[in-house]
């Protein structure tokens, strides 16, 4: 029984990749995330192959005493569930730069660090050139500002052309 478990998730799984994925070269959009990434990022994708692309985010935050940017990068492998449904999941990396405003004289007001980041999500092509997108990305930081493991998920809104 149990091999007969094993057999089928396999044949599903291998009929999710045997399905077309239909990715376009570029998508540009927005990545609506939670405050353990930066919140609202500008996002940007581009094709590589049939399945495979590139996403950059850019994201930054100002508030009354600090600013912040960050910039990541991801490799991601996209899988078909459905035809215009599909799935994915990446690796990556970025730099993030943090700025306090209103320090006392001789504190260091500037932090960077460096993180790597895993990506998995699920995206809807609709008919018109619009993906929908729900992921989830690990992301592990370096450095003064981020030196931890954190959680960010995110709704994504891309105009693909």
């Amino acid at each position: 029984m149990k091999k007969l478990c094993t057999l089928v998730f396999v044949l599903l799984g291998l009929m999710g990749f045997s399905q077309e994925q239909d990715i376009f070269d570029n998508a540009i959009g927005l990545r609506l995330g939670d405050s353990d990434g930066f919140g609202t990022e500008i996002s940007y994708q581009r094709r590589l192959g049939d399945s495979h692309r590139l996403e950059f985010n850019l994201g930054w935050r100002n508030g009354n005493d600090y600013s912040a940017l960050r910039a990541v990068g991801l490799y991601q492998w996209v899988n078909a569930i459905d035809t215009n449904f599909n799935w994915y999941y990446g690796a990556g990396g970025g730099i993030a730069s943090y700025s306090i405003d209103n320090v006392p004289a001789g504190s260091d007001d500037n932090n960077t660090s460096l993180f790597v980041a895993g990506d998995i999500g699920i995206e809807y092509n609709f008919q018109i050139p619009i993906i929908i997108s729900l992921d989830f990305r690990p992301e592990l930081g370096f450095g003064d500002f981020n030196n931890d493991l954190d959680f960010d998920i995110a709704l994504g809104i891309r105009y693909q052309f």
